[in-house]
């Protein structure tokens, strides 16, 4: 990988939350959810500038006395609706304005997620690199919520979702999702034409995926998944929120 790439860490953090009000500032062991995520900015070794994209006066406070520069996120930007890519638009295009030149890449990690793999921000930036992708994504396996065992209700009467006959989970197509851990663009890709027709397409044509394990990620949306944060923190001590490269192993991730 050319290490002179000009990459750009875009942390984004919302002070309206219809689950969790204001989640990105709850206090999780001793320490604000946002934290973690800017950590695993700055744990990175590729990336230039670490930005906070919101419309959240705790968080501003929180990104700055970390060191991360801010974002001011105006109102239209800042609902549940916004397009996640029209955001971070906006906010490679005021970190351009006022340095020299485009950057050629952009990490997104959501600031409600303090729990990641060690070295995955990295990993998925050498990915888009290495392989000259548009975009790299962090996936898991879907496991138990597999489509071929889901079940649409008429009533009290199931119905399978997907007709079939298996009953083993070593029978079942492997699936992944995306976990929400990382993801990695190219400039190119995020701001092409075609990005305003389709929510997707700013993953542009050539999408990879870096594989890991179901525990490698906490997603914070509900308290339940706060619990489960809190009890990963607590298990290592409370002093990092990263998991370790061989107890994801140990979790079946598969490099």
């Amino acid at each position: 990988m050319d290490l002179v790439m000009r990459v750009l860490a875009v942390i984004l953090a919302r002070a309206g939350s219809k689950g969790l009000p204001d989640k990105c500032v709850l206090p999780l062991c001793g320490r604000p959810i946002l934290a973690y995520a800017l950590d695993h900015a700055r744990e990175s070794r590729l990336v230039e500038a670490i930005l906070l994209t919101t419309d959240s006066e705790p968080a501003k406070a929180i990104a700055q006395a970390m060191g991360a520069q801010i974002v001011d996120r105006p109102a239209e930007l800042a609902t549940d609706t916004a397009p996640v890519d029209a955001v971070v638009r906006h906010a490679v295009l005021a970190y351009e304005q006022q340095h020299a030149g485009p950057v050629d890449a952009v990490v997104i990690l959501y600031g409600n997620i303090p729990v990641r793999r060690e070295g995955v921000v990295d990993r998925c930036i050498g990915h888009l690199f290495d392989t000259g992708c548009d975009s790299v994504r962090t996936v898991a396996p879907i496991g138990k919520l597999h489509p071929d065992w889901l079940h649409r209700l008429h009533g009290d009467r199931l119905e399978q979702y997907r007709p079939n006959s298996i009953h083993r989970r070593q029978d079942l197509e492997p699936l992944y999702y995306h976990d929400g851990a990382v993801v990695a663009v190219t400039r190119a890709a995020l701001f092409a034409p075609e990005t305003a027709a389709d929510p997707h397409a700013f993953f542009g044509r050539d999408r990879r995926a870096v594989p890991q394990a179901e525990q490698d990620t906490v997603d914070i949306d509900t308290i339940a998944d706060f619990y489960r944060a809190e009890a990963i923190l607590r298990t290592r001590g409370g002093t990092s929120a990263m998991t370790p490269p061989n107890e994801a192993a140990a979790g079946g991730h598969h490099s």
